[in-house]
């Protein structure tokens, strides 16, 4: 039988986008190679084990402690959008990590860009 972990790990790596997931006390608890290489000026790997919120003003700061009492106070209450990245052309939402019993176990941040694809449908040349 596959080993259902080693798939959800193989989706986060796979992903294009930077990936950084914080368990409830806001420690980085993993990041995708694409977000190692993202934040690599502010120490790439070397974040895992760390506080997000040292990795962020004041403002922020307070934001995400919203975000995360929002996710704490329904199981409903699982994605927000909290900004859009005009440079690279993104909304950028927080999202909710939940149990099989829905109870919150971590939150990770997600990038959608609004670009469209360039890659050619199905080339597999």
């Amino acid at each position: 039988m596959t080993d259902i972990n080693a798939v959800y790990k193989s989706v986060l790596e796979s992903d294009r986008t930077a990936v950084v997931i914080c368990d409830l006390e806001h420690i980085i608890i993993y990041m995708n190679p694409v977000a190692k290489e993202r934040y690599k000026k502010w120490g790439g790997e070397a974040l895992l084990g760390k506080n997000l919120l040292d990795c962020h003003n004041e403002k922020s700061r307070e934001m995400i402690a919203k975000v995360l009492d929002w996710f704490k106070a329904s199981k409903d209450n699982n994605i927000v959008y909290t900004s859009y990245n005009e440079k690279e052309n993104k909304d950028v939402y927080m999202v909710a990590l939940r149990n099989e019993a829905g109870e919150l176990i971590a939150y990770y941040e997600k990038h959608e860009y609004r670009n469209r694809e360039t890659m050619k449908m199905y080339d597999l040349g």
